[in-house]
């Protein structure tokens, strides 16, 4: 933060860490005129009777308060309390903050730990919105289900009261269910939960390098078991541009994904955020990223800045051919043609590159034509 108010002078401020607790108190400061702001906690600024600090170059004065301490997550207060603003929308809830995890390329690794909102205020909560109908309620957990017994509270409560329309969605490490999750899980509507598994590479170099411990052999038996109960929407993710995964290992981690045959296979791309591990990593992998906001990964030791362009073509054509649910008899038949599912869809890209069709738009008639 002190780097920033040093490189742009146009930044008056900085909020450091979490934000509602400070971000209430400086409304309070600047509307009310309320305290001083060297005494809110968790904030770097300009100030004309502040600190010098003798190492600053610009001779700026500048005040770093004293950290922000995490709050409990009940002092929040449910933000849908006028809930006819948002009848008719996406609804994203936090039950809980942080994650037990350490994956470098997560922000949520760099400070680790768990912190839950008391079960009574979520099922209170979490009433308010089935009484009304929403949508869909998206839960923003990490990693939702790392405490077992209250993933399953979670999932009981919003089976006794579903209401037939609301639909949850939860991240969840899919390794992690267990007999007594699966068997709940397999009884629920369909419809009525949908799930985001991250996988991200199923190469165990890369997966020690980013110091993520994922068991894909059971991760793989349990999306195949809630796949053939057919009650719950599927999506898993993939991230191209990690340590150690080159173009070769990242076909195989997109081929063991796409063989799980998920609802949705999304193909992302590493994003090195600032303040994260994996930042200083990137010397040791040769990791190059863009300098402008998400930060994403342009090229590695491992794999060319020519070769994240054509995943990025594949990606597209994962999004048209397979996630838009409509040509899976037509994809299932072409796979018999290529050596590999990726290769069916790079050899789509390629084809859609080199007829100038893959900037314009086209209809599904049009793109069975293509295909």
């Amino acid at each position: 933060p002190r780097e920033y108010l040093l490189n742009y002078k146009e930044i008056d401020g900085i909020v450091i860490g979490e934000g509602e607790q400070t971000f209430y108190e400086l409304v309070r400061y600047y509307l009310k005129q309320e305290g001083k702001l060297s005494d809110i906690k968790g904030i770097i600024f300009r100030d004309s009777a502040g600190i010098t600090y003798t190492e600053d170059k610009f001779d700026n004065k500048i005040i770093i308060t004293s950290p922000r301490e995490p709050m409990s997550l009940d002092d929040i207060p449910f933000p849908y309390e006028d809930i006819n603003n948002h009848k008719n929308r996406i609804i994203y809830y936090e039950s809980s903050r942080g994650c037990p995890y350490g994956c470098t390329y997560c922000l949520s690794s760099v400070r680790r730990g768990v912190r839950f909102r008391n079960m009574d205020l979520v099922k209170k909560d979490l009433k308010i919105l089935l009484d009304n109908q929403v949508p869909q309620v998206k839960f923003v957990d990490r990693t939702f289900n790392c405490n077992k017994k209250r993933a399953m509270e979670i999932w009981r409560f919003i089976k006794e009261h579903d209401n037939g329309i609301t639909n949850f969605h939860f991240e969840i490490t899919a390794d992690l269910l267990g007999e007594e999750e699966l068997t709940l899980l397999e009884s629920l509507r369909p419809g009525l939960i949908q799930f985001e598994i991250g996988v991200q590479t199923t190469n165990p170099d890369t997966m020690k390098a980013i110091n993520r411990t994922v068991d894909f052999k059971k991760l793989a038996g349990n999306v195949r078991r809630l796949r053939k109960a057919r009650n719950i929407h599927q999506h898993l993710d993939l991230i191209a541009g990690l340590p150690l995964e080159d173009y070769a290992s990242f076909e195989k981690s997109f081929n063991d994904v796409y063989g799980l045959k998920p609802d949705q296979l999304q193909l992302g791309f590493l994003k090195v955020l600032k303040g994260s591990l994996i930042e200083k990593d990137c010397e040791e992998y040769g990791i190059v990223c863009s300098d402008e906001p998400p930060y994403e990964v342009l090229f590695t030791k491992h794999i060319s800045f020519d070769k994240i362009l054509e995943l990025k073509g594949i990606s597209h054509m994962v999004d048209v051919y397979y996630n838009s649910g409509q040509f899976a008899c037509s994809m299932e038949f072409m796979e018999r043609f290529f050596d590999s599912p990726m290769r069916m869809y790079g050899a789509l890209y390629h084809y859609y590159d080199k007829n100038g069709l893959y900037t314009l738009e086209h209809s599904r008639m049009r793109r069975y034509e293509i295909l």
